[in-house]
């Protein structure tokens, strides 16, 4: 093999290194996901003699409620579902009809896309907020329903998913845990792991909230990686493995041409 023949064959085995590693260093922070904020538990692993912290993050329990339309539904009917979820009471004359007008245009935002995200208003007054009234303040709103559930439920089991399960409390230090009444909005991921909380008065985290719902659906399940992802971390070694190929067959193929011209002559 002449010089220039090396450098070539050099060059074509650095390029897609240098591209793989270029591209791995860059593009590992380029999607910034949500954060998890509340955890079950963390075992310690032990993978090649190396420790390895596994968080269990807790997921929100199912509830059942019964929404505007009359439907009995539940979070577990929103499988593969991003959900954005708030509280609110029908009869509430300050921040609730606020927010209402916020979550309407999230809605709005995704009205070509039904299939990313469900949005689902809480009422923490099932007392009063029966089905009727439920429907008539979403007609109000001039919404789709098939998006967007006002729910009611069982008043216990309510506070009790606002507290334990949504963790309302430690979002808003403010609230009343007799009365839960937050500005938040809780956003879940189609795991039901609760990725975040968001002012709905705030302009600035509502965009953000509209920005973390799709990002969100790019999030890959580490538990079960594709394919291609099983392969990333032996790709310099396959280049190198094509390289040698090439080399080894250029090397061969110039001898087997040598000894051809021996043999004529």
């Amino acid at each position: 093999m002449n010089k220039r023949s090396a450098i070539a064959l050099v060059i074509a085995m650095l390029l897609p290194l240098t591209g793989y590693w270029i591209v791995k260093y860059y593009s590992k922070d380029a999607v910034h996901m949500p954060h998890h904020y509340f955890y079950d538990s963390v075992s310690v692993n032990y993978k090649k003699e190396k420790a390895i912290n596994d968080t269990v993050w807790h997921k929100v329990k199912n509830i059942s409620f019964v929404n505007q339309l009359g439907q009995k539904v539940s979070l577990d009917d929103l499988h593969g579902k991003i959900i954005v979820l708030d509280f609110f009471f029908t009869r509430c004359p300050s921040i609730c009809p606020g927010l209402a007008r916020s979550m309407k245009k999230l809605q709005k935002s995704f009205e070509k896309n039904p299939d990313i995200v469900q949005f689902v208003s809480v009422s923490i007054d099932p007392e009063h907020d029966s089905v009727p009234q439920l429907r008539t303040f979403a007609n109000q709103l001039d919404i789709n329903h098939d998006t967007w559930w006002f729910v009611t439920g069982d008043k216990k089991e309510i506070y009790n998913f606002a507290l334990n399960e949504i963790k309302a409390s430690i979002a808003d230090s403010n609230v009343d845990t007799a009365f839960i009444h937050t500005e938040n909005f809780f956003l879940l991921d189609t795991n039901h792991i609760i990725r975040g909380w968001y002012n709905g008065f705030d302009t600035l985290k509502q965009a953000q909230l509209a920005s973390d719902i799709p990002t969100l659906m790019l999030e890959k399940d580490k538990k079960s990686p594709s394919l291609l992802r099983e392969f990333i971390p032996y790709l310099p070694v396959i280049f190198v493995g094509i390289g040698l190929t090439i080399f080894l067959i250029t090397f061969l193929n110039r001898n087997k041409i040598k000894n051809d011209a021996n043999s004529i002559v």
